[in-house]
């Protein structure tokens, strides 16, 4: 799969991205069904496969559990080969999320995050909003704090994972990438795709599959929403959260069919 370029950044990801929640967290997820989270042999398994089939960008988070300490002890000696996606502004404490967008806690998130993931330096960094995406820029300068840790070389790009238009829209003006839910049955979000598209700023795709909640009147709905997806031209990838092997390996068939159109 031909790598695509987040902005002018430098940072160049997969149009299919790996997403690790079920690494490090089992509850208050929004799966139709259970899961069990997988050992570290049955982890390392995926992240090879992952990597064979072509994946570079592995999406993670402070609220996804123990999700980013099990990246940096499985990761160790392969760090040059994966575009490393985190986040700040959202914690997950006794079952339930907590949010802190202020300077003090960027900082501590930042830099415990370098920790859990034993590298020096970040690819990717998102805003992980509560919904209130306006406020929480206006109000925190949360981005403008992550463009000054993007020139001290810490981080080498910035945005945030959005739940409004205004927000994804303003986001994408002051940052470099923003995270949005798009698919078939949610496109409410589209103008957010456009404006970045129209500016040349980065969009990955969370909740392409609908968290796993597929429409039945569709011969293949997983072909049918990466297809709709990768139509934007905005789009630089799609953020999968399996577990499976052989559901990426799949979906990994259907982006490349997809395209190669």
């Amino acid at each position: 799969m031909k790598l695509r370029e987040i902005a002018k950044t430098g940072v160049r990801v997969s149009p299919l991205g790996l997403g690790t929640v079920k690494l490090g967290r089992d509850q208050g997820v929004k799966y139709p069904g259970q899961f069990t989270i997988p050992d570290d042999k049955q982890a390392a398994r995926l992240l090879a496969r992952a990597r064979e089939l072509g994946i570079n960008l592995l999406d993670t988070a402070p609220a996804y559990g123990n999700s980013e300490q099990r990246l940096g002890a499985l990761l160790q000696g392969q760090r040059q080969d994966w575009v490393i996606c985190t986040k700040v502004g959202e914690e997950f404490e006794q079952g339930k999320s907590v949010y802190d967008f202020t300077t003090a806690h960027l900082g501590l998130s930042i830099d415990r995050s370098l920790i859990r993931l034993r590298t020096d330096y970040l690819d990717l960094v998102l805003v992980h909003s509560n919904g209130d995406d306006k406020h929480i820029i206006q109000h925190y300068g949360i981005l403008e704090q992550l463009a000054e840790l993007k020139k001290s070389g810490k981080i080498r790009a910035f945005g945030m994972s959005t739940k409004t238009v205004d927000g994804g829209i303003l986001a994408a003006s002051q940052s470099d990438c923003v995270m949005v839910t798009y698919n078939l049955d949610h496109q409410s979000e589209t103008a957010v795709l456009d404006y970045c598209a129209e500016h040349g700023v980065g969009v990955l795709i969370k909740k392409a599959l609908g968290s796993g909640h597929l429409r039945e009147d569709l011969d293949d709905p997983v072909l049918a929403n990466m297809r709709f997806i990768y139509q934007h031209p905005a789009v630089s990838s799609i953020v999968l959260g399996t577990i499976n092997p052989q559901h990426l390996a799949q979906n990994v068939a259907s982006a490349r069919q997809l395209l190669a159109d």
